[in-house]
């Protein structure tokens, strides 16, 4: 893997060299109610009903209702370390996941949350989770680490994954989950690999697209076919049908954290200010880089098509 000097490299270094070890019980702290919440790095964002969840460094859970034009911060997360994905259900219940294989439940749209999953033993993080209705769940993470829920979280079954074609052994780091509303989920994963699911998360596959680098996120548009964001500005069009998936052509060579999708319009945001918009489904894209260059963590779309956007630096204005 590439790691950058970026949130996500950040989040790593903290994480990688602890995964596997023994270490002391561990006894989760509150996050802190801070002035300058809005300030944290979100590294994940998502509606909630007409309601913006994000979730970020130190526990930090931000909450708009104005379609992101002001945030307050939840009033009650019980732990204080990285919360890396949510997923909302329905605007009232909610999960949320992170470091030391933490699963936070919420079922007041996110101003309070509890645990569900803690791993004192060793921290093997989550990095992604999606709910496809209030009891089913998935959430992906460290050394292809799948766990499932049936019940809304009260228990978690982890699921053995076979290795990708020509592996030993299936250890890749599983990076983002996104669906396709109609039951097919997706993992996106190291060494270019997505893994698709149509019994939520019980059995997977793999799809090969020719890419050798993480990706770190992707989409499904409206016509069905998959948008794929990866390292150094790797941008990749395809569908499961597809041999292989074509490279889009664009200048930057910031890695791609977020997709988002609303319609036919379509926001990609990276690293170093990468922003590329689409409001023809993905048939076209015109880049451009926020003024400050500042790196993107997390974005959302309006039904309009206004963008939501998070930062390194906390919520862009």
């Amino acid at each position: 893997m590439h790691f950058s000097v970026s949130f996500t490299a950040a989040l790593f270094a903290a994480a990688l060299p602890l995964a596997g070890l023994q270490a002391e019980p561990l006894q989760p702290l509150p996050a802190v109610q801070v002035a300058n919440a809005t300030q944290a790095t979100m590294l994940d964002a998502v509606w909630a009903g007409d309601r913006v969840v994000a979730v970020g460094d130190h526990g930090v859970v931000l909450l708009s209702d104005d379609h992101g034009k002001s945030f307050r911060q939840a009033s009650s997360v019980p732990i204080s370390t990285s919360l890396t994905g949510v997923s909302f259900a329905d605007a009232q219940h909610g999960w949320a996941v992170g470091q030391w294989g933490a699963v936070l439940s919420t079922a007041d749209g996110g101003e309070s949350w509890a645990v569900q999953r803690l791993s004192s033993e060793e921290d093997r993080p989550l990095f992604a989770v999606h709910f496809f209705d209030a009891r089913q769940g998935v959430a992906v993470g460290l050394w292809s680490l799948v766990l499932i829920t049936e019940d809304g979280g009260r228990t978690w079954t982890e699921q053995s994954l076979q290795a990708p074609p020509g592996a030993k052994r299936a250890d890749l780091n599983l990076m983002s989950l996104f669906a396709d509303g109609r039951g097919a989920l997706y993992a996106t994963a190291e060494h270019g690999q997505v893994l698709h699911s149509d019994d939520h998360g019980k059995s997977w596959r793999y799809l090969d697209t020719g890419y050798e680098g993480t990706l770190w996120s992707g989409a499904v548009l409206a016509d069905g076919s998959l948008l794929l964001g990866g390292q150094r500005g790797a941008l990749l069009h395809g569908s499961i049908g597809s041999k292989s998936f074509r490279r889009l052509p664009i200048q930057s060579q910031g890695s791609i954290t977020s997709i988002a999708v609303s319609g036919p319009r379509v926001l990609v945001a990276g690293l170093d200010g990468l922003m590329v918009q689409s409001s023809d489904d993905g048939r076209s894209f015109q880049e451009k880089h926020s003024a400050d260059g500042l790196s993107l963590t997390a974005a959302l779309l309006t039904v309009e098509g206004a963008p939501v956007m998070f930062s390194r630096r906390g919520v862009v204005p």
